[in-house]
């Protein structure tokens, strides 16, 4: 089996950060949160863009303190393990959640690009 090279994740993990927030940024279209859609009374909106930076920046601040974290056990400052381990599972699976929306919303737009009118 091959030896899984952390670096190469961390740079292809950056990469699809930097994808994504110029995928957000492209989208300036807002839209209304749930609570809001029945009343016309209220016209403030979210817009999509902010949302899915305010994802993007949630992940990478996880990954950021796993990657803290299992630094702080390398160079032997820190013996939790436990909880590093914890930290480095939960910003995988942020990351992983975070990159089937992103799948998601591609596919739906390919749907949309594709309906003939």
């Amino acid at each position: 089996m091959d030896k899984i090279d952390s670096v190469g994740i961390q740079r292809s993990q950056l990469n699809m950060m930097q994808e994504m927030q110029r995928m957000s940024a492209m989208s300036g279209a807002e839209i209304l949160p749930a609570a809001n859609v029945g009343s016309a009374s209220q016209t403030q909106g979210v817009a999509f863009s902010q949302v899915f930076n305010g994802a993007i920046n949630h992940v990478d601040g996880m990954q950021h303190k796993a990657s803290e974290m299992q630094t702080a056990i390398d160079m032997g400052t820190s013996d939790n393990l436990m909880e590093t381990m914890v930290e480095s599972q939960k910003a995988g699976i942020a990351f992983s959640a975070m990159m089937e929306v992103r799948n998601k919303l591609t596919h739906a737009l390919d749907q949309v690009m594709n309906i003939s009118l």
